[in-house]
């Protein structure tokens, strides 16, 4: 479950992950899962153009659609700030030995933004192998 606050743009890929990944999106119509990811059935077919689109979309290409989606329509997504600062107190958590307190949100902006460019670079290129290394030379770094 997301931080309370999260709008329906950040939510979508949870919301998503809630389908068995073995049974995909294909025997889900559209309105329960656009209900489901705080959209709508119009909204799903005008970001993928098919249901057939919806269904072959990976989890992260649908990831970076819902974001994509937030900045040319910022009225629909009004919690898309939230999105990110809700995560804060979290990832803080996560790595307090590399924050510099409990006030630090530069580090875990960070974190977010270099697993969002990782996730976008493996969406481009496909390139599975490099992006893993990167994020464990990335994990090395903050064990430093």
């Amino acid at each position: 479950m997301p931080p309370k606050g999260v709008g329906a743009w950040a939510a979508t890929p949870l919301a998503g992950c809630r389908r068995p990944p073995v049974t995909g999106l294909a025997g889900l119509s559209l309105r329960p899962l656009a209900a489901a990811l705080g959209t709508s059935p119009r909204m799903l077919l005008y970001d993928f153009g098919s249901k057939q689109e919806l269904e072959r979309a990976p989890f992260v290409r649908l990831f970076f659609e819902v974001h994509a989606d937030g900045l040319v329509h910022p009225e629909t997504y009004p919690d898309q700030g939230e999105a990110i600062t809700d995560w804060f107190d979290t990832l803080g958590a996560t790595f307090r030995d590399v924050c510099t307190g409990p006030d630090d949100t530069v580090t875990p902006t960070v974190v977010m933004a270099v697993v969002r460019g990782l996730l976008f670079d493996l969406t481009a290129t496909g390139d599975r192998d490099r992006t893993d290394r990167a994020l464990e030379r990335f994990a090395e770094l903050l064990d430093r």
